[in-house]
């Protein structure tokens, strides 16, 4: 039975549509991310979820039961929520004890049950040596796991949480995603993530749904969405990718600029945009699939980050960190191509939307 449900669900502020007939069904023990740049509509879908904002048109159904229509709506402390925000929000007068049991305490709840609650969690959360630290004594990390602990502490139906690594610097983010992914498992909760980082996107979720200008772009687990983007949005904001212009006819891709040809056993046929990962692509010495020339390289340690120019178009290459250096500037080179997608040409419209 999917734990929420929302159906065709529009909201404008003013004339601007924020979001557009957006329809979707999570399960119970889903972790879904809404993924997208800034403006395109998933923090406000969020905020409708926990009951801030209210849909202009359509509904949401929580447990099957409507929280957001023409006709009803639910307060955001009866849905049965959990919610950490992009700020930590940590009460800064209290220990990390109180700002967790601070939930129970609003509700009134006996004094051993609140104990005992809290203690769970502080240890879900890896926080129990820390029940009487002040936030100031806590480190970045640390005080989004007090955060999380609070939301969860009251037992939520659903955790929503509004780019909640932000904050943080890159190896503390990439700690905590496995650590948000544990608890939600450990739990069977219902999590429901706003980012704009498609790393975060693809480690952590069960499906991911790519929204751009409001519009739901594709709803897929990160595989598919990865391997099998809907669109050029899709595929550019899912991970690293080049594109090439071509025409596709008779069994193979010209490519427009150079002299080169990819063999393709697709159905598009005329204008179309050829779409590489640059893993997909290795340096060869001899012709390759197609010819370039080194502009730039920038060894990573445990890849060979290249620029290749090929015609008028400017290829990353995710190269063996075995390749650094051993070709010069400017010179010559092959370019083997694993795999590559074909999409049909439409120009650089991709780049702001597709419908």
């Amino acid at each position: 039975m999917p734990v929420i449900t929302i159906q065709h669900v529009t909201k404008k502020f003013g004339d601007t549509v924020v979001l557009k007939d957006f329809s979707a069904e999570f399960s119970d023990g889903e972790f879904i991310t809404l993924l997208g740049p800034s403006g395109c509509g998933k923090t406000t879908m969020l905020r409708m979820l926990a009951g801030f904002e209210k849909p202009t048109e359509g509904e949401i159904l929580i447990d099957g039961v409507t929280v957001n229509s023409a006709t009803a709506f639910v307060p955001p402390e009866k849905r049965g929520i959990g919610m950490v925000f992009q700020s930590y929000a940590v009460w800064p007068h209290m220990n990390v004890f109180d700002n967790v049991a601070y939930p129970l305490k609003i509700q009134k709840k006996p004094k051993d049950e609140i104990r005992a609650k809290v203690e769970k969690i502080l240890e879900i959360v890896h926080l129990s040596q820390y029940a009487k630290r002040m936030p100031s004594e806590l480190s970045g990390g640390q005080q989004q796991r007090v955060a999380l602990g609070r939301a969860l502490v009251g037992e939520p139906k659903m955790l929503l949480l509004d780019e909640p690594l932000s904050n943080l610097d890159a190896k503390l983010r990439e700690q905590m995603r496995f650590e948000i992914k544990e608890i939600q498992e450990s739990l069977h909760i219902n999590v429901v993530y706003v980012t704009h980082d498609r790393s975060e996107a693809m480690t952590m979720s069960d499906r991911v749904f790519v929204i751009n200008s409001g519009v739901i772009q594709q709803a897929d687990s990160p595989y598919e969405i990865y391997t099998h983007p809907a669109n050029q949005f899709v595929a550019d904001f899912a991970g690293d990718i080049n594109f090439l212009k071509g025409v596709s006819e008779g069994g193979r891709i010209r490519l427009k600029g150079v002299d080169d040809v990819l063999a393709y056993d697709g159905d598009l046929t005329g204008d179309v945009d050829v779409a590489i990962r640059p893993e997909q692509i290795r340096i060869v010495p001899d012709k390759g699939h197609i010819r370039g020339r080194i502009l730039n390289e920038y060894f990573m340690g445990d890849v060979d980050d290249c620029r290749v120019k090929v015609g008028e178009a400017e290829l990353r290459v995710a190269a063996d960190a075995s390749v650094y250096r051993r070709f010069g500037k400017h010179e010559e080179i092959g370019l083997d191509i694993a795999d590559f997608l074909v999409f049909p040409d439409t120009g650089d419209q991709f780049r702001k939307i597709l419908t």
